[in-house]
């Protein structure tokens, strides 16, 4: 098991604090690390995941070097010795990744090729999602005919926006480069989705973040992990209703049990929750890498 890290100081300035992620200023590029914190409903609880960090890193640093002849992407090392001097600590093994500046869309690009979340509330609601009409009669976690895309206006706090593309248009200013970005999104999807099949586990949809490198447009931040994406074992997944999945829907379980207004601050999650929280993303990882966590961790 990694060192669980809920915070962190180094000395290199901070760029920016996400729910997971510390980013940091590493001269030419950006060092990325993934602590332990779990967030739901938006709001960063006070009891961490052992090992989520490393999870993340490392099926990110997976996919990333796997979808390259889709499109590029920003990573370039998740070793300790690739990192700034004062960057080279143990604590930071399997949890961090050196990677390229990028200039952000504004929208996250997410395929969803089953009925599910926010999708699935949505198409009860009025048929269609982010105005992508529907046939009549899908059952929550359906496959759809085939994957759709769906793009989300970023927030600075709170949940993402589900939007239409003629709104995604707007907001990235260039229809070119939106179409870029969806064209790659769907091949990434089928490339997750095939790929994990095989694994015994349904991708049933997954969010993209792209940016721009020297004006080419690269894949971001992280790439179909189990806090990105919505992971279902297979030999469970059975249209008409929501099937377990790959990531914290212990927490959420947990969160609604407890009557949490969903307001901060969050509630504190008892061992049975962090345990069985960490397994599924281990499990995630160890499915989809035919590798272990620790074996990721010990390469860094």
């Amino acid at each position: 098991m990694t060192a669980t890290i809920t915070g962190l100081e180094l000395d290199l300035p901070k760029v920016a604090t996400g729910k997971v992620r510390e980013v940091f200023d590493a001269g030419e590029h950006l060092l990325m690390v993934a602590t332990d914190r779990v967030s739901v409903y938006d709001v960063v609880l006070p009891t961490s995941i052992p090992d989520k960090g490393a999870v993340l890193t490392g099926l990110s640093v997976f996919w990333f070097e796997r979808t390259r002849h889709i499109i590029g992407n920003h990573y370039l090392d998740h070793r300790l010795v690739s990192f700034p001097e004062g960057a080279r600590i143990p604590e930071l093994a399997g949890r961090s990744m050196l990677v390229r500046r990028a200039e952000m869309l504004p929208v996250e690009c997410v395929v969803r090729g089953y009925l599910a979340g926010s999708g699935w509330a949505d198409y009860q609601r009025a048929g269609e999602v982010c105005g992508v009409r529907l046939p009549e009669g899908l059952r929550e976690a359906d496959r759809l005919p085939e994957p759709i895309f769906t793009p989300a206006a970023k927030a600075a706090t709170g949940h993402d926006e589900n939007i239409d593309m003629e709104a995604a248009r707007t907001l990235v200013g260039d229809p070119g480069l939106l179409e870029r970005a969806r064209e790659a999104s769907l091949a990434l999807y089928a490339f997750g989705h095939a790929h994990a099949a095989e694994c015994g586990i349904v991708l049933a949809d997954t969010k993209f973040e792209f940016g721009l490198v020297d004006g080419e447009l690269v894949l971001c931040d992280e790439a179909l992990t189990p806090d990105s994406s919505r992971y279902w074992p297979a030999d469970e997944w059975e249209p008409g209703r929501n099937p377990p999945s790959f990531d914290k829907q212990y927490v959420r379980d947990h969160a609604a049990s407890v009557g949490w207004d969903k307001t901060p601050p969050g509630p504190a999650l008892p061992t049975e929750v962090v345990e069985g929280t960490r397994g599924r993303y281990r499990e995630a990882f160890e499915r989809l890498t035919d590798s272990t966590v620790d074996a990721f961790v010990a390469t860094s």
